[in-house]
């Protein structure tokens, strides 16, 4: 968010200033720290618009480079729980169930995720082997547990849970680092170059992988984080 204190506000030029809010037409207003709590910033190009009253199906788009802002929908935080249950299951049967099988010339060798973990767990390899787990499993999971404390009350049409913000806050810092759909494409690429040096049997991990792939693309689609922190914060009151 595109955000100016107090004293580099002063420091900008008055006829600068309307040219920094485009999309709000936003006239100067000498100290503008108060007027923030009503405003929300594109994520792709910062220009600030007044938060507005958007029904459930409708979009409110940036009037710059045209991103959805808001996209409430009616029945989402039910969904998102639903979703997130689903994703947590397919994460654990992902984990433990075997993932592929090698085999070549009368040799064959079945591997979990969990396996593939524990491959790197010894001397200098150590700290991948914590960085594969952190990065395919511990952060994926800990972002579909946070969804569901967090959703789960509200979807209940109950107040939020205990410190719900804060767990959203750390459910969207992590959401980057929670790479289980890069494994996924990474193993898809890696399959392509073994298929012509050993006869590839895909696990049912794998296809658990795919799943989640998809579940997670369309737990984010129901997803309105504008909306989220509205009702959030007007039912923590």
């Amino acid at each position: 968010m595109l955000w100016y204190s107090s004293e580099v506000w002063q420091s900008i030029s008055k006829t600068t200033r309307p040219y920094l809010f485009p999309s709000v037409g936003l006239p100067y207003l000498g100290n503008m720290n108060d007027s923030f709590e009503d405003m929300i910033a594109c994520p792709k190009c910062d220009a600030l618009h007044r938060i507005p009253d958007v029904e459930k199906g409708a979009q409110a788009r940036c009037a710059r480079c045209d991103t959805v802002l808001m996209a409430p929908r009616d029945g989402a935080m039910t969904r998102i729980v639903m979703l997130s249950a689903t994703g947590l299951i397919l994460m654990i049967a992902a984990v433990f169930f075997p993932f592929l099988e090698l085999s070549t010339h009368g040799l064959g060798r079945k591997s979990s995720v969990f396996d593939a973990i524990l491959a790197f767990s010894d001397g200098l390899m150590l700290p991948l082997s914590f960085a594969v787990a952190a990065l395919i499993v511990v952060l994926p999971i800990t972002r579909l547990i946070a969804l569901i404390y967090v959703f789960a009350p509200m979807a209940l049409g109950w107040a939020p849970a205990r410190r719900a913000r804060a767990v959203f806050r750390m459910a969207e810092v992590i959401r980057p680092w929670a790479m289980a759909e890069i494994f996924i494409i990474g193993v898809a690429v890696a399959l392509v170059k073994v298929a012509g040096l050993a006869t590839v049997t895909l696990g049912p991990a794998f296809w658990a992988f795919v799943l989640l792939v998809i579940v997670t693309a369309l737990k984010d689609n129901f997803m309105c984080r504008v909306t989220v922190w509205q009702t959030l914060n007007q039912r923590s009151v």
